[in-house]
Protein backbone atom coordinates (compact mmCIF):
# COMPACT_ATOMS: atom_id res chain seq x y z
CA UNK A 1 0.00 0.00 0.00
CA UNK A 2 2.87 2.36 0.78
CA UNK A 3 4.48 1.42 -2.54
CA UNK A 4 1.33 2.40 -4.44
CA UNK A 5 1.39 5.86 -2.87
CA UNK A 6 5.13 6.17 -3.42
CA UNK A 7 4.47 5.40 -7.10
CA UNK A 8 2.00 8.29 -7.29
CA UNK A 9 -1.16 6.24 -6.93
CA UNK A 10 -4.10 6.38 -4.57
CA UNK A 11 -6.48 3.84 -3.07
CA UNK A 12 -10.23 4.38 -3.06
CA UNK A 13 -11.05 1.49 -0.72
CA UNK A 14 -9.34 -1.02 1.57
CA UNK A 15 -10.71 -4.34 2.81
CA UNK A 16 -9.34 -6.36 5.71
CA UNK A 17 -10.37 -9.00 8.24
CA UNK A 18 -12.19 -8.11 11.47
CA UNK A 19 -9.75 -7.32 14.27
CA UNK A 20 -10.39 -10.58 16.16
CA UNK A 21 -9.78 -12.84 13.17
CA UNK A 22 -6.43 -14.52 12.32
CA UNK A 23 -4.59 -12.81 15.17
CA UNK A 24 -1.87 -15.48 15.21
CA UNK A 25 -1.49 -15.76 11.43
CA UNK A 26 1.98 -15.03 10.02
CA UNK A 27 2.08 -11.56 8.48
CA UNK A 28 -1.19 -10.35 10.04
CA UNK A 29 -1.47 -6.61 9.30
CA UNK A 30 -3.92 -4.03 10.66
CA UNK A 31 -4.80 -1.28 8.18
CA UNK A 32 -6.67 1.19 10.38
CA UNK A 33 -3.88 3.74 10.90
CA UNK A 34 -2.79 3.74 7.25
CA UNK A 35 -6.38 4.22 6.09
CA UNK A 36 -6.95 7.03 8.57
CA UNK A 37 -3.79 8.82 7.41
CA UNK A 38 -4.83 8.62 3.76
CA UNK A 39 -8.60 9.00 4.23
CA UNK A 40 -9.29 5.58 2.71
CA UNK A 41 -12.66 3.94 3.52
CA UNK A 42 -11.97 0.64 5.30
CA UNK A 43 -14.30 -2.36 5.15
CA UNK A 44 -13.81 -5.29 7.53
CA UNK A 45 -15.14 -8.65 6.43
CA UNK A 46 -14.45 -12.26 7.33
CA UNK A 47 -14.34 -13.27 3.66
CA UNK A 48 -13.21 -11.40 0.54
CA UNK A 49 -16.19 -12.90 -1.33
CA UNK A 50 -18.84 -11.51 1.02
CA UNK A 51 -21.58 -9.49 -0.63
CA UNK A 52 -20.70 -6.46 1.50
CA UNK A 53 -17.22 -6.43 -0.05
CA UNK A 54 -18.59 -6.81 -3.58
CA UNK A 55 -21.06 -3.97 -2.98
CA UNK A 56 -18.32 -1.72 -1.57
CA UNK A 57 -16.04 -2.32 -4.58
CA UNK A 58 -18.85 -1.58 -7.02
CA UNK A 59 -19.92 1.53 -5.12
CA UNK A 60 -16.33 2.87 -5.18
CA UNK A 61 -16.21 2.36 -8.97
CA UNK A 62 -12.72 0.86 -8.72
CA UNK A 63 -10.69 0.18 -11.86
CA UNK A 64 -8.25 -2.36 -10.42
CA UNK A 65 -8.70 -4.38 -7.23
CA UNK A 66 -5.51 -5.70 -5.58
CA UNK A 67 -6.14 -8.88 -3.59
CA UNK A 68 -2.90 -9.46 -1.68
CA UNK A 69 -2.38 -11.42 1.52
CA UNK A 70 -5.80 -13.10 1.56
CA UNK A 71 -5.67 -16.89 1.96
CA UNK A 72 -9.19 -17.24 0.53
CA UNK A 73 -9.84 -18.01 -3.14
CA UNK A 74 -11.53 -15.06 -4.86
CA UNK A 75 -14.75 -16.06 -6.65
CA UNK A 76 -16.41 -14.65 -9.74
CA UNK A 77 -18.53 -12.12 -7.85
CA UNK A 78 -15.59 -10.18 -6.44
CA UNK A 79 -13.39 -10.71 -9.52
CA UNK A 80 -15.98 -9.04 -11.75
CA UNK A 81 -16.74 -6.18 -9.36
CA UNK A 82 -13.89 -3.82 -10.44
CA UNK A 83 -13.97 -2.28 -13.91
CA UNK A 84 -10.65 -3.65 -15.19
CA UNK A 85 -10.16 -6.73 -13.03
CA UNK A 86 -8.37 -8.00 -9.95
CA UNK A 87 -4.61 -8.38 -9.48
CA UNK A 88 -2.73 -10.61 -7.08
CA UNK A 89 0.80 -11.29 -5.89
CA UNK A 90 2.05 -14.86 -5.50
CA UNK A 91 5.50 -15.61 -3.97
CA UNK A 92 6.73 -17.96 -6.69
CA UNK A 93 7.69 -17.60 -10.33
CA UNK A 94 4.38 -18.75 -11.78
CA UNK A 95 3.42 -21.10 -13.32
CA UNK A 96 5.81 -22.94 -10.98
CA UNK A 97 4.53 -23.34 -7.44
CA UNK A 98 0.83 -22.65 -7.72
CA UNK A 99 -1.00 -23.33 -4.48
CA UNK A 100 0.02 -23.25 -0.85
CA UNK A 101 3.13 -22.98 1.34
CA UNK A 102 5.32 -21.44 -1.39
CA UNK A 103 8.17 -20.39 0.91
CA UNK A 104 8.73 -23.74 2.67
CA UNK A 105 8.36 -25.68 -0.58
CA UNK A 106 10.90 -23.53 -2.44
CA UNK A 107 13.49 -24.50 0.19
CA UNK A 108 12.41 -28.13 0.52
CA UNK A 109 12.66 -28.60 -3.24
CA UNK A 110 16.18 -27.20 -3.27
CA UNK A 111 15.40 -24.56 -5.90
CA UNK A 112 18.14 -22.20 -7.02
CA UNK A 113 15.68 -19.35 -7.34
CA UNK A 114 12.12 -18.32 -6.65
CA UNK A 115 10.42 -14.94 -6.78
CA UNK A 116 7.14 -13.08 -6.85
CA UNK A 117 4.58 -12.78 -9.62
CA UNK A 118 2.08 -10.00 -10.26
CA UNK A 119 -0.82 -11.54 -12.17
CA UNK A 120 -4.43 -11.00 -13.10
CA UNK A 121 -6.71 -13.17 -11.02
CA UNK A 122 -9.14 -15.59 -12.59
CA UNK A 123 -11.32 -18.31 -11.02
CA UNK A 124 -8.46 -20.81 -10.92
CA UNK A 125 -5.82 -21.02 -8.20
CA UNK A 126 -2.84 -18.88 -9.30
CA UNK A 127 -3.63 -19.57 -12.96
CA UNK A 128 -4.28 -16.06 -14.32
CA UNK A 129 -2.14 -14.21 -16.89
CA UNK A 130 1.16 -12.72 -15.72
CA UNK A 131 1.92 -9.00 -15.75
CA UNK A 132 5.40 -8.94 -14.21
CA UNK A 133 7.83 -10.94 -12.06
CA UNK A 134 10.82 -10.43 -9.78
CA UNK A 135 13.46 -13.09 -9.06
CA UNK A 136 14.80 -14.01 -5.61
CA UNK A 137 17.94 -16.23 -5.63
CA UNK A 138 18.25 -19.16 -3.21
CA UNK A 139 21.15 -21.26 -1.97
CA UNK A 140 21.88 -24.08 0.44
CA UNK A 141 21.71 -21.79 3.47
CA UNK A 142 18.38 -20.06 2.74
CA UNK A 143 15.94 -20.08 5.65
CA UNK A 144 12.22 -19.45 5.73
CA UNK A 145 12.87 -16.40 7.91
CA UNK A 146 15.08 -14.81 5.27
CA UNK A 147 12.93 -15.87 2.32
CA UNK A 148 9.72 -14.63 3.93
CA UNK A 149 11.29 -11.18 4.28
CA UNK A 150 12.96 -11.29 0.86
CA UNK A 151 9.75 -12.11 -1.00
CA UNK A 152 7.89 -9.36 0.88
CA UNK A 153 10.55 -6.85 -0.15
CA UNK A 154 10.50 -8.13 -3.73
CA UNK A 155 6.71 -7.80 -3.84
CA UNK A 156 6.91 -4.18 -2.64
CA UNK A 157 9.53 -3.35 -5.27
CA UNK A 158 7.47 -5.10 -7.94
CA UNK A 159 4.36 -3.08 -7.05
CA UNK A 160 6.37 0.14 -6.92
CA UNK A 161 7.77 -0.48 -10.42
CA UNK A 162 4.68 -2.02 -12.01
CA UNK A 163 1.90 0.19 -10.65
CA UNK A 164 2.42 3.16 -13.01
CA UNK A 165 2.61 0.76 -15.96
CA UNK A 166 -0.58 -1.00 -14.90
CA UNK A 167 -2.39 2.31 -14.65
CA UNK A 168 -1.05 3.37 -18.06
CA UNK A 169 -2.00 0.06 -19.62
CA UNK A 170 1.55 -0.59 -20.78
CA UNK A 171 1.92 -3.93 -18.96
CA UNK A 172 0.18 -6.51 -21.10
CA UNK A 173 -0.85 -9.75 -19.37
CA UNK A 174 0.67 -12.89 -20.87
CA UNK A 175 -0.94 -16.33 -20.43
CA UNK A 176 0.78 -18.83 -18.18
CA UNK A 177 2.35 -21.85 -19.89
CA UNK A 178 0.34 -24.67 -18.34
CA UNK A 179 2.84 -27.25 -19.63
CA UNK A 180 5.37 -25.81 -17.16
CA UNK A 181 2.95 -25.51 -14.25
CA UNK A 182 3.32 -27.21 -10.88
CA UNK A 183 1.01 -27.14 -7.86
CA UNK A 184 2.33 -27.27 -4.30
CA UNK A 185 0.13 -28.69 -1.56
CA UNK A 186 -0.64 -27.07 1.77
CA UNK A 187 1.42 -28.01 4.80
CA UNK A 188 0.42 -28.67 8.41
CA UNK A 189 2.45 -28.19 11.59
CA UNK A 190 2.75 -31.99 11.85
CA UNK A 191 4.61 -32.03 8.52
CA UNK A 192 7.54 -30.57 10.45
CA UNK A 193 8.33 -33.91 12.14
CA UNK A 194 12.00 -34.83 11.63
CA UNK A 195 12.54 -38.38 10.33
CA UNK A 196 15.43 -39.79 12.35
CA UNK A 197 15.58 -42.76 9.99
CA UNK A 198 16.04 -40.49 6.97
CA UNK A 199 18.91 -38.31 5.77
CA UNK A 200 20.61 -35.73 7.96
CA UNK A 201 20.69 -33.41 4.96
CA UNK A 202 16.92 -33.67 4.49
CA UNK A 203 16.43 -32.88 8.19
CA UNK A 204 18.68 -29.81 7.98
CA UNK A 205 16.74 -28.58 4.93
CA UNK A 206 13.40 -29.17 6.69
CA UNK A 207 14.57 -27.10 9.67
CA UNK A 208 15.49 -24.21 7.36
CA UNK A 209 12.20 -24.53 5.46
CA UNK A 210 9.81 -24.37 8.42
CA UNK A 211 11.69 -22.17 10.88
CA UNK A 212 10.17 -18.88 12.03
CA UNK A 213 7.65 -17.49 11.15
CA UNK A 214 6.42 -21.08 10.63
CA UNK A 215 5.81 -23.65 13.41
CA UNK A 216 9.25 -25.26 13.17
CA UNK A 217 10.71 -28.75 12.69
CA UNK A 218 10.59 -31.07 15.69
CA UNK A 219 11.36 -34.39 17.34
CA UNK A 220 9.36 -35.81 20.22
CA UNK A 221 10.65 -39.36 20.71
CA UNK A 222 11.44 -40.36 24.30
CA UNK A 223 10.30 -37.16 25.96
CA UNK A 224 8.91 -33.67 25.43
CA UNK A 225 8.79 -32.23 21.93
CA UNK A 226 11.90 -30.33 20.87
CA UNK A 227 11.38 -27.71 18.18
CA UNK A 228 14.62 -26.97 16.36
CA UNK A 229 14.85 -23.52 14.80
CA UNK A 230 18.43 -23.65 13.55
CA UNK A 231 20.89 -26.49 13.01
CA UNK A 232 23.95 -27.59 11.05
CA UNK A 233 25.26 -30.91 9.79
CA UNK A 234 28.28 -31.99 11.87
CA UNK A 235 31.52 -32.27 9.94
CA UNK A 236 34.28 -34.85 10.58
CA UNK A 237 36.26 -33.77 13.59
CA UNK A 238 33.51 -31.63 15.13
CA UNK A 239 33.22 -31.98 18.89
CA UNK A 240 29.61 -32.95 19.54
CA UNK A 241 30.13 -33.76 23.22
CA UNK A 242 27.61 -31.84 25.31
CA UNK A 243 25.76 -30.54 22.25
CA UNK A 244 22.14 -31.25 21.40
CA UNK A 245 22.83 -33.70 18.60
CA UNK A 246 20.54 -35.92 16.52
CA UNK A 247 21.94 -39.05 14.90
CA UNK A 248 20.92 -40.16 11.41
CA UNK A 249 22.06 -43.09 9.27
CA UNK A 250 24.26 -40.73 7.22
CA UNK A 251 25.44 -38.22 9.80
CA UNK A 252 24.83 -36.09 12.88
CA UNK A 253 22.78 -32.91 13.14
CA UNK A 254 23.81 -30.28 15.68
CA UNK A 255 20.99 -28.10 16.99
CA UNK A 256 22.03 -24.45 17.35
CA UNK A 257 18.69 -23.02 18.55
CA UNK A 258 15.75 -24.93 19.95
CA UNK A 259 12.80 -24.90 22.35
CA UNK A 260 11.36 -27.72 24.40
CA UNK A 261 7.59 -28.02 24.55
CA UNK A 262 5.39 -30.15 26.79
CA UNK A 263 3.07 -32.38 24.79
CA UNK A 264 -0.45 -32.79 26.17
CA UNK A 265 -2.05 -36.09 25.12
CA UNK A 266 -5.88 -36.03 25.25
CA UNK A 267 -7.20 -38.50 27.85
Amino acid sequence: MNAIYEAGGELDLAVTLPDHQARAKSGRIYLDRFCEQHAIPLVKSRNVNDQAVIDAVKAAEIDWLFIIGWSQIAREGILSAPRMGALGIHPTLLPEGRGRAPIPWAILKGLSRTGVTLFKLDEGVDTGPILDQAIVPLDGSTTATWLYSATEEAAVELIRAAFPKVMAGSLQPRPQDDSKASTWEGRRPEDGRIDLEGSVHDAERLIRAVTRPYPGAFVDEDGPRTVIWRATVAQPGDDVEGSKALSFPDGVLLALEWDTEDIVVPG
